[in-house]
């Protein structure tokens, strides 16, 4: 009679083992479904988030190595999205790179006409291209106000000129033609200034930033 009882009692113990042991590997395997299954949501926000991250540059279609420079911070003058709203003359005096050029257009008296111009595309010389020049040619230039607006006009396009549209020949306000050559995201201006940021967006006007400033032929 012990004995029965006994045996009922292993069984007994065995079979609520086995039970515990089936519920705990139930757990178990739920658990790690949970986690298989949490694991595509908390990756899908990582994914879409990265085209995210290069979209405004993509968007934007700004281009060059000397894009880099151009301060990211919206509400910064010289960034792209301060820039494309206003006019290119204000425009360019929030640029970091191009504070010889603004200093330039001020002293030719020209940042009425390029602010109010319809539409432009403007070869716009960088801080070290004005460098590249000797400094008392630099001098003499920015002393004589017909010969700088001579220079600067000829960087002058009036109309503006997406990338698709940059090759070739285009007539300035100066009188002459200046030549592109080119495609894609790379070109140069008269064979030797070569775009070192590209499609830059004002209110009025394209912008190329240029590493050499260009020469009127005549």
């Amino acid at each position: 009679m012990k004995g029965s009882i006994l045996m009922r009692t292993t069984r007994f113990t065995a079979v609520a083992a086995a039970a515990v042991f089936a519920l705990a590997a139930a757990g178990c395997g739920s658990d790690g479904g949970d986690d298989t299954a949490a694991a595509p949501a908390s990756s899908a926000p990582m994914t879409s988030s990265a085209p995210m991250t290069s979209a405004p540059a993509m968007m934007d279609g700004q281009f060059g190595p000397g894009c880099a420079a151009v301060p990211t911070d919206a509400a910064n003058p010289g960034s792209f999205a301060a820039m494309a709203k206003v006019p290119v003359a204000t425009a360019a005096s929030g640029n970091p790179l191009l504070s010889t050029l603004v200093t330039a257009v001020k002293k030719a008296g020209l940042v009425d006409s390029l602010n109010g111009a319809p539409a432009a595309t403007v070869f716009a010389p960088t801080n070290d291209a004005f460098a590249k020049l000797p400094k008392a040619d630099l001098d003499k230039v920015l002393a004589d106000k017909a010969l700088l607006t001579k220079v600067l006009t000829y960087h002058v396009v009036p109309e503006k000129l997406g990338p698709d549209q940059l090759a070739g020949p285009h007539k300035t306000l100066q009188g002459g033609e200046v030549t592109v050559a080119g495609s894609g995201t790379e070109f140069t201006v008269d064979g030797s200034s070569k775009v070192v940021c590209g499609n830059v967006q004002t209110a009025n006007a394209t912008v190329y930033l240029v590493d050499t400033v260009l020469m009127p032929k005549s």
